[in-house]
């Protein structure tokens, strides 16, 4: 968003420093202007903020088209860095040791105190973010992404702007036979924040949760879907300014169109289920 050059320059410095091959690296402004960056960066200024999934797959086509110039795609938030130097290194080797798994989702950690906070482990059993396991569901701050799986199920939706893109693509991916691995070892330092800093959270949230279902899920299951996530949203007690957001988010979510509708198979279904996350929660 242009708005942390000083952030920016660190995460670049710690690609920069990876052991192995360079990572190849492209930085775009999503409608805001670029500082001044290293040599052999790519840059992308687009005339206006896409949103987040609208920016990433602008990145991606600076590597081709659909990224096809490179194997895998890293996705990085720019007020992060990598503390470890062999990040590059343990990717490259995660893909090429498993040719069926297509996301790989990072341990995001505060730089100062080390912690993960809970959001940030992408599975229901989240007490333990030392813990690798296959997932469901992945980090859009910090992931690296197979081409093959863009080149198979599409990009991020676009429409999404904000919020549960991640998950509309690890469906999508997963209902195509590919896997997604947490990795603990994988390490992305970023600051504790809350994702109700955003102005829009409430909003996108709940309309990106009908969406997300209205495109993805069998038809039997977006009602089971979408009433568990209201009644937890209530137990969650949020203030009613933003109760109100949500509910007419939600609302939103149904008068609008969600974009194609490409319902997983119910063997997908259960294999959500199998590795512990069913997709009603």
């Amino acid at each position: 968003m242009g708005n942390r050059p000083e952030e920016l320059k660190r995460l670049l410095d710690s690609v920069a420093t990876q052991d192995g091959d360079p990572i190849q690296v492209v930085v775009v402004g999503n409608g805001a202007a670029l500082p001044d960056l290293p040599a052999g960066v790519r840059t992308m200024e687009l005339p206006e903020n896409l949103g987040i999934p609208g920016g990433r797959n602008a990145g991606i086509e600076a590597f081709g088209p659909g990224g096809g110039e490179v194997d895998v795609l890293l996705f990085l938030d720019d007020d992060g860095d990598l503390p470890g130097r062999d990040t590059g290194e343990l990717v490259r080797e995660a893909f090429e040791s498993d040719a069926k798994l297509g996301i790989v989702s990072f341990r995001i950690a505060d730089p100062e105190t080390g912690l993960t906070q809970r959001r940030h482990v992408p599975r229901l059993r989240a007490s333990d973010p030392m813990r690798s396991s296959p997932v469901t569901t992945f980090l859009g701050g910090a992931n690296a992404v197979r081409t093959a799986v863009f080149e198979e199920v599409g990009g991020l939706p676009d429409s999404f702007f904000y919020a549960h893109e991640e998950t509309d693509l690890a469906w999508r991916a997963l209902d195509a036979g590919w896997g997604i691995e947490y990795r603990a070892d994988l390490v992305l330092h970023h600051p504790t924040t809350s994702p109700s800093r955003h102005a829009l959270y409430h909003r996108l949230v709940a309309r990106n949760r009908v969406w997300l279902a209205r495109r993805n899920l069998p038809w039997p299951l977006v009602p089971v879907y979408l009433s568990t996530w209201l009644l937890l949203t209530l137990a969650r007690r949020p203030s009613l300014p933003a109760l109100k957001a949500w509910f007419g988010g939600f609302a939103e979510g149904w008068r609008t169109p969600c974009g194609p509708r490409r319902a997983m198979r119910w063997r997908t279904v259960w294999r959500l289920t199998r590795l512990g996350r069913p997709p009603v929660i």
